[in-house]
């Protein structure tokens, strides 16, 4: 049934709501009541002057009996009568349903986009629990803390000959454990509330750290010109909450210390507008190993590179330590990475620099000059096998010189990438992002 059609219908369920008899609507609009009967059951169009007499005695717009209820309501009721497959719903007449009973025509549509939004919620969280590696992390520390602070204390109730030496550095252990145990469990409380009152949401220590040093743009003043020391900058930092925190930031402000005392601001400066940017030519100007040229030209000014630029640094296990984020380059903030980034081959080939031109995909394809390098973190010894971290700068380019770029991703759960022969497991996008 048409809406046009539907008028009668609407005038019915109004008068009804008004509380009005048939013949008392009727004698008012100077109407039969058996006309009125006709109108009502759609068998009579109606319009004009009779049409805004009615609505005027019923106190409603016109256009509320002639329009009833809107699209949208319609387009809802048989998207609800869609999803619940072959439910039995007169597909056909819910027109007529929606301008007989709108009130229950929006019930049914608010109760079936509730029940909508819960089951995307329901999905998130599902998948939130299966593939966020930060959860499943936060997950295995608590216990892992638990577990630790139960064998010891198994140890003090189970043992009574323990000498004093020992008993105190168990007690101590109890007492690092627990604390360890209660900021843990506070970040993973922290990091699943979802309420107004958990604006900040920064569940880890390195995000902490990560957004101290995006706050000052990675570039601190006092420390070129060694007028505070790392430990008071950290000290006086409002943003770095944890001891773990704090440890992390001043463990890399310490590295940014001595990359400063070593290429100096103004001499890097220069040594910039000589040579522009490329690292190797740098590294051999100061004398000074590869990894801390590119430390030191992510930690510059924007305006004396005159672009911005990104850095990644991550341990042999390929997790990422820091990262300084650039426009283009979507950096995970928990998960496995794109392991085509050339970060991840300079481990493969230690001591090697990389150079790499890769075009990042995704709703538009961005275009970044890659320098890679892996070196030790210290010297190796005869008994011990090297530690290798891999640093990458990460620089923009509009035009690639190359015609064929490698594509990267930025993990597999969000790259779009049809075939990659380096993918773990399938994306969540479609094939038309």
């Amino acid at each position: 049934m048409v809406r046009d059609t539907l008028t009668g219908s609407r005038i019915r369920e109004r008068r009804s709501i008004a509380g009005l008899r048939q013949a008392d609507l009727a004698r008012q609009v100077g109407i039969s009541a058996s006309y009125l009967n006709l109108i009502e059951h759609n068998r009579r169009r109606i319009g004009g002057k009779l049409l805004v007499d009615i609505a005027a005695v019923l106190e409603v717009e016109p256009s509320l009996l002639t329009d009833g209820a809107e699209a949208a309501m319609i387009a809802a009721l048989r998207e609800a009568a869609a999803d619940l497959g072959n439910a039995g719903a007169e597909i056909d007449r819910v027109d007529e349903f929606a301008g007989r009973f709108p009130g229950w025509a929006g019930a049914l549509t608010a109760a079936h986009r509730r029940t909508a939004s819960l089951e995307r919620t329901v999905e998130a969280l599902s998948d939130r629990l299966t593939h966020d590696p930060h959860l499943a992390a936060s997950l295995h520390e608590v216990l892992s803390t638990a577990a630790a602070i139960r064998s010891t204390a198994a140890i003090l109730a189970e043992n009574d000959e323990i000498e004093p030496e020992w008993r105190t550095r168990f007690h101590r252990n109890l007492n690092e454990d627990s604390l360890r145990l209660a900021d843990s469990a506070k970040l993973l409380v922290d990091y699943l509330d979802d309420t107004e009152k958990a604006t900040e949401r920064r569940a880890t220590p390195q995000e902490e750290v990560e957004a101290f040093f995006t706050g000052r743009h990675h570039h601190f003043d006092v420390l070129e010109h060694a007028r505070l020391s790392p430990e008071q900058v950290v000290r006086g930092e409002p943003g770095l909450t944890t001891d773990a925190a704090r440890s992390i930031a001043t463990t890399v402000l310490e590295q940014y210390a001595r990359d400063a005392a070593a290429l100096p601001l103004a001499e890097m400066s220069a040594a910039l507008s000589e040579w522009g940017l490329n690292p190797a030519a740098l590294a051999d100007r100061f004398d000074v190993a590869l990894p801390m040229v590119l430390r030191r030209i992510a930690a510059m000014p924007e305006a004396a590179l005159g672009t911005e630029v990104g850095l990644l640094v991550c341990d042999a296990s390929g997790s990422i330590v820091f990262r300084k984020q650039v426009t283009g380059f979507a950096l995970p903030r928990f998960g496995a990475s794109c392991p085509l980034w050339p970060v991840f081959a300079a481990l493969n080939r230690p001591h090697v620099p990389l150079r790499r031109t890769v075009a990042q995909v995704g709703r538009s394809v961005a275009h970044f000059d890659c320098f890679a390098v892996a070196q030790p973190r210290a010297a190796p010894g005869f008994d011990s096998d090297p530690l290798y971290l891999s640093t990458m700068l990460i620089v923009p380019v509009a035009q690639p010189a190359q015609t064929d770029v490698p594509e990267v991703g930025s993990t597999c759960r969000v790259c779009p990438r049809g075939h990659c022969d380096a993918r773990r497991e399938p994306s969540v996008l479609s094939e038309e992002f």
